[in-house]
């Protein structure tokens, strides 16, 4: 192990301030790495032991400048939904070019889409890829030259996939913004689909510890690993832990087919239309192949509840 100060160190490099990377960003700094947040206006609060730069690694200049002295890079981004099909290859064409010139190892955090709709298979590692929608071909075809480059050599990389986010800072997600405000005032909470379904939801939390820790194990490079996350309940049970951490019955609005709802609008639930069938069949992710080669264990989910509550509370309380 380095014997080097964190001022000594090669950076740790998160592109994306969003969740994810936020509290990426977070645990890295836990874990005694220096850290450079990375996305395009760097306008976010001060955080302890993170340098915040401004770049858009959509550009090839941007994405040189983000990478420049790092020692592993962390794929964070994301864009509006109805950009990713257009966005997302370009930030994967600039990034892995300026990993590959710099030597950084590249660190990857990706989705379920490639998996396409699996008619409620326990989805792992070596789950075919039959997606079908235009969301989940792009990332299948994004993940397939990811592998490709590390297997030609051109940059060291590890993807570590994430079912759908839950936790402090979460709020454009099926359990964010839409769920634990109405919770806590007793305003409407959405719900997508058949509630009564398993589905799996991965504490932010746990990305961030998972994607840490492929950052820290270049043993892990060259493959795709599922991050920790929880065994699958239904949704109705999330429900049920949230209604036992506010005190109140949960006024439920379900949702059979997508429309604007909440923080989410037109737009963006026309274009998750594609998608919906992670809420009309069985979504269950095992992440057993990363718990027991890394040592590592999913936060249980009422902890992530009642973490989430806590978080929501004071953002209500803050605006």
């Amino acid at each position: 192990m380095s014997t080097a100060t964190p001022q000594q160190q090669a950076p740790h490099t998160v592109l994306g301030s969003g969740p994810a990377g936020t509290a990426l960003a977070r645990e890295l700094v836990r874990r005694g790495h220096p850290v450079r947040l990375v996305d395009r206006r760097a306008t976010g609060p001060a955080m302890e032991g993170v340098e915040r730069v401004a770049a858009d690694v959509s550009t090839a200049d941007g994405a040189r400048a983000a990478v420049r002295g790092a020692a592993v890079v962390y794929h964070c981004v994301n864009v509006a939904y109805h950009l990713q099909v257009e966005v997302m290859p370009r930030v994967q064409e600039a990034v892995l070019a300026a990993v590959g010139a710099s030597g950084a190892r590249l660190v990857v955090l990706d989705t379920l889409y490639p998996y396409g709709e699996t008619g409620g298979a326990v989805m792992t590692e070596e789950t075919p890829w039959k997606a079908t929608s235009r969301k989940g071909r792009m990332r299948a075809e994004l993940d397939e030259r990811y592998l490709a480059a590390h297997r030609s050599g051109r940059a060291r990389v590890v993807l570590g996939r994430s079912a759908d986010f839950v936790g402090p800072g979460v709020l454009n997600s099926s359990l964010g913004a839409a769920v634990f405000p109405g919770a806590l005032t007793g305003g409407e909470v959405l719900a997508m689909g058949d509630t009564e379904l398993p589905h799996s939801y991965t504490a932010v939390t746990d990305v961030a510890a998972g994607l840490a820790t492929l950052g820290e194990r270049p043993d892990g490079d060259g493959r795709v690993w599922h991050l920790p996350t929880a065994p699958a309940v239904s949704t109705r049970e999330i429900h049920t832990m949230v209604e036992k951490r506010v005190g109140r019955p949960l006024n439920v609005v379900v949702l059979e087919r997508p429309r604007p709802f909440g923080p989410f609008d037109e737009r963006m639930m026309a274009e998750y239309e594609e998608m919906f069938y992670q809420h009309t069949e069985p979504q269950i992710m095992d992440s057993t192949a990363f718990e027991r080669y890394f040592g590592a264990a999913p936060t249980p989910l009422a902890d992530t509840v009642d973490a989430t509550v806590t978080w929501y509370e004071a953002w209500l309380r803050s605006r």
